[in-house]
């Protein structure tokens, strides 16, 4: 190791610091430059994170490539045990990591619990799973004296990319699968949330994660085309997997393509919630509401139109504005964001919306909240294909609200986007539910609850723009391993 490139060693991960490191071969690196990490709460800097260099990114592949070959070979039980030692760690540090979440993101008490749990049923789930999912079979074959097995192996360095808006699950889910199937990985953290990010590297530091099996990558915002593009292109790197918007997804993909490197991608989404007119009002009111602006909506499964039968159209309305004001309603529950640009961001699409003739519903009255990055929930209605919100990923708490006569017409409007992560149903007739839910392009749609859903026993990701490949049990063990044919003759 260049140890030119460090200026701190192994610390104890919960001592206070000033500036966030990097952490490559199970020691943390604090650079020469740095940047702010700036809470949405005060719009003022926590503290600063340190920013990698090529030599850095070059360091921590180099890392991970001399870390392989033995970690490759370690027996399941080991990788088991060091995963379930990691989800005893998180539960154990669970308040310091909840307040990272809090200074970074504006995570509220109940938002940290959600994620944090997350993350410990993560690192439970897949300790369980690991021994299955490499476990290969002996087809027959159909040649005379021919026999065959099928096995399967870790690809080598892997790069997990994911995004700050729930920092701790997807931070681990683009890493674990990873290590857990025997690949080495490099985390490359958001400029938001960079000591949530560090927090876990230092778990599996904590648990004793051989060195270079997982490294810390950090970088100040102008430096992402840098360092997305030494990543995505260094000969060590075998696989890549992105969690954020399309846009940028699009981007990896290309780079990733012209290197012939195969990627994983969960993108965005425009998440329909469909409220049949035999549905539960107020069940379906506080999934929808919750769905659509849990973490002020910043969440690529978030509810952004909720399609409602003409016939029980007023009465929802009603029973959504009551919710709102219930859940949402005070100083101290009112959404944050994670910036004041993506606070204007969504005022705009918003304010688009209203000149073109769309109506906001009055559920809260004036904001009480001077806070820039503090935004109340907005409901839409005559929101029409000519207004930027139609077809726009808000990522942000404002929905669309829109009614529909018959199944086929609401059916359309939720497939007229060009994303399909999640969606909802909601009906007393699972017959009909699941007629609709057959129809809807997504990667998953879920019944009587809010498109807000992700859990480690089911496979996750979308269609169309939304991405390709999954995340979660054995579907997202599987995308970290390769399969090897082998065959002798007798």
């Amino acid at each position: 190791m260049r140890t030119h490139l460090l200026r701190a060693v192994r610390p104890n991960g919960r001592r206070s610091m000033s500036t966030v490191p990097l952490m490559i071969n199970n020691k943390d690196v604090i650079t020469t430059t740095t940047a702010p990490t700036i809470s949405p709460l005060t719009n003022k800097p926590v503290w600063s994170f340190s920013s990698a260099s090529d030599a850095h990114v070059e360091e921590a592949v180099q890392s991970c490539q001399a870390a392989f070959p033995a970690w490759s070979k370690t027996k399941v039980c080991h990788r088991r045990d060091l995963l379930l030692s990691c989800a005893d760690i998180v539960a154990r540090r669970k308040t310091e990591l909840g307040g990272y979440m809090h200074h970074e993101i504006g995570a509220d008490e109940g938002y940290q619990d959600f994620i944090l749990g997350l993350t410990i049923d993560g690192f439970r789930d897949t300790a369980g799973r690991i021994a299955g999912a490499v476990t290969g079979t002996v087809p027959e074959s159909n040649l005379p004296g021919m026999r065959a097995m099928v096995l399967k192996r870790p690809y080598g360095v892997n790069v997990g990319i994911a995004p700050w808006n729930a920092p701790y699950h997807l931070g681990l889910r683009s890493v674990l699968f990873a290590i857990a199937a025997g690949n080495t990985a490099i985390l490359k953290g958001s400029e938001f949330t960079p000591r949530c990010y560090y927090a876990i590297a230092d778990i599996f530091r904590e648990a004793g994660l051989p060195d270079g099996v997982l490294n810390l990558i950090l970088h100040a915002p102008q430096d992402g085309p840098r360092v997305m593009d030494k990543l995505v292109t260094h000969e060590h790197v075998k696989k890549i997997n992105f969690t954020g918007s399309t846009r940028v997804g699009s981007i990896i993909a290309k780079k990733a393509g012209e290197h012939l490197k195969p990627v994983l991608m969960e993108l965005g989404g425009k998440a329909s919630a469909i409220v049949l007119e035999d549905a539960d009002l107020e069940k379906a009111a506080l999934q929808c509401a919750l769905g659509a602006f849990l973490n002020a909506g910043q969440i690529c499964m978030s509810t952004e139109r909720v399609l409602v039968h003409e016939s029980i159209a007023a009465d929802f309305e009603k029973v959504l504005a009551a919710t709102i004001r219930n859940v949402f309603g005070t100083p101290e529950t009112t959404p944050v964001l994670i910036s004041a640009s993506s606070a204007h961001r969504n005022r705009d699409l918003v304010g688009d919306a209203v000149t073109k003739g769309a109506r906001s519903m009055d559920i809260l009255g004036a904001p009480a909240s001077q806070v820039e990055t503090r935004m109340q929930p907005i409901v839409l209605q005559g929101v029409r294909e000519d207004m930027d919100l139609y077809q726009t990923e808000s990522f942000g708490p404002s929905t669309s609200l829109f009614t529909f006569k018959t199944d086929a017409e609401a059916i359309s409007l939720a497939n007229n986007t060009a994303y399909g992560l999640s969606a909802a149903v909601f009906t007393k007739d699972l017959n009909r539910a699941f007629k609709v839910a057959e129809e809807l392009e997504s990667g998953a749609v879920h019944i009587n609850s809010m498109t807000v859903h992700d859990e480690y026993t089911l496979p996750h990701g979308g269609v169309k723009k939304s991405g390709f490949g999954r995340f979660n049990g054995y579907q997202g063990m599987d995308e970290f391993l390769y399969y090897k044919t082998v065959t002798w003759q007798e």
